[in-house]
């Protein structure tokens, strides 16, 4: 024998299914069809055609001064001490614009040597082949270290080193007298 409540049970579900079903039935139909979508684009247009540009492209260079890695063809080796620990990240040595009798170089690397026993060999090094040193200056903010140094006409090389996590970054550029000249 059934429990007194569940005829009730049923009526109840059959009464939500009665007032549920047609609603949803008809939310159902009402939101799908067979027909495909169309979209009228006469009026909107979805995606801006891309720009055409009259200029041309700049052309890439026949020669390339730079280097990833390692000291760039016609780097002055012998003018820059590197720490025995570098780790030479980018290097270039181009012939300078402005006097074909220099070049333009730079060179970033990584090292742990400290910032100040990295600019004092920098500075040794540079002083015994004729370089002076410019009064230092305190470096600017993010900068463990800034070196400037100058030698005859046109020579100049700037030095900065950025201290990060107990590793050091020596950026150097300026125009040289290339080797052996």
């Amino acid at each position: 024998m059934l429990p007194a409540r569940a005829p009730r049970r049923r009526v109840l579900a059959a009464a939500l299914a009665a007032v549920v079903a047609p609603g949803l039935l008809a939310g159902l139909t009402a939101c799908s069809t067979s027909a495909p979508a169309r979209l009228d684009t006469s009026e909107t247009t979805l995606v801006e055609p891309a720009p055409t540009s009259t200029e041309e492209l700049l052309d890439e260079p026949e020669e390339s001064f730079s280097t990833v890695g390692a000291l760039a063809d016609g780097f002055p080796a012998d003018l820059v001490p590197l720490p025995l620990d570098a780790d030479i990240l980018v290097s270039s040595a181009r012939p300078s614009p402005d006097d074909p009798d220099l070049l333009e170089i730079s060179l970033n690397l990584r090292t742990t040597l400290s910032a100040d026993d990295l600019v004092a060999s920098l500075t040794t090094a540079l002083a015994d082949q004729g370089f002076t040193a410019a009064p230092a200056a305190s470096p600017p903010a993010g900068l463990a270290a800034t070196g400037t140094f100058t030698r005859g006409e046109g020579e100049l090389i700037t030095v900065a080193v950025l201290d990060r996590d107990g590793v050091r970054t020596l950026t150097i550029g300026g125009t040289v007298a290339p080797a052996g000249a």
